[in-house]
């Protein structure tokens, strides 16, 4: 059965739905990435983690999708944690009695890794799949400048957002459904965009502390975020399991690797639910 719900914070509207099993093990709380929305994970991974009867809770993110708010703007970096922390909160009010687990794509592992670490928050798991710890390609020299010219003076000015739909996939019909989402958006304001990139770097320096068993996934193909930076996470981590997919674009879940990528990850979270 899938529900949906709403809640206000930071002055905007947060769409979101949760949907179960018949008899639920655990429940994942999935966090999408920047410019997409929590519908595209519908066709695959939600039906993955319902076969292992995973319940999931999503939601669109502030400016995503149904959620309101400026298309590529927020407040803040915390004005994310806190919308996440919400939906955690409402995942454990809904399902009390199951281990909770955090699965983020993108810019979703980007905050679901670094909640963990700055609130020191443990989760039975974490699976965090082509996380934005650092991009994959170098942004031109003065759109760095004129974009950290404008965090100071207009932080919420749109721009384009630099992002090439074709790096989503090595599968043409995946990128021309990308590409004709109407809730897809390719703008970026300074305020979305530098804080995450510095919330990335502060997650590699500070790897140390995650304190929750967690999952990395990333293709060695994907030219919108930097593998590298990924390797160099579980390096300077205690607790992760580092799976590389040759050649594999940004959205793993939409690639040709998909049926193995998925699989890594039920079985990953059988593992962590049967060792609770």
């Amino acid at each position: 059965m899938q529900e949906e719900f709403k809640f206000h914070l930071h002055g905007c509207e947060i769409y979101g739905h949760h949907i179960s099993p018949e008899t639920a093990r655990a429940v994942v709380v999935l966090v999408h990435g920047f410019g997409e929305h929590s519908g595209r994970y519908q066709d695959n991974v939600i039906p993955m983690l319902l076969a292992a009867n995973v319940a999931v809770i999503t939601y669109d993110n502030i400016g995503h999708g149904k959620s309101s708010g400026k298309r590529g703007h927020c407040p803040s970096y915390d004005s994310l944690l806190n919308i996440l922390d919400t939906v955690i909160e409402k995942a454990k009010k809904l399902f009390p009695d199951l281990p909770v687990f955090l699965y983020g794509h993108s810019m979703g592992g980007n905050l679901v890794l670094n909640y963990s670490m700055r609130r020191t928050v443990w989760f039975a798991g974490i699976v965090a799949t082509s996380p934005y710890l650092r991009l994959a390609f170098q942004p031109p020299k003065w759109k760095m400048t004129l974009g950290k010219l404008m965090l100071k003076i207009m932080p919420s000015i749109i721009l384009p957002s630099g992002l090439e739909a074709k790096g989503i996939s090595r599968i043409q019909s995946e990128v021309e459904k990308y590409r004709n989402d109407s809730l897809v958006f390719d703008t970026i304001s300074p305020m979305y965009s530098f804080p995450v990139m510095d919330a990335g770097e502060w997650a590699i320096k500070n790897a140390g502390i995650l304190n929750s068993n967690t999952l990395l996934l990333h293709g060695t193909g994907d030219q919108i975020i930097d593998y590298k930076a990924t390797k160099e996470f579980h390096q300077k981590a205690n607790r992760t399991t580092l799976k590389l997919f040759e050649g594999g674009y940004h959205e793993l879940h939409h690639d040709l690797c998909k049926e193995e990528m998925l699989t890594v990850i039920k079985e990953w979270l059988n593992h962590q639910i049967e060792s609770i």
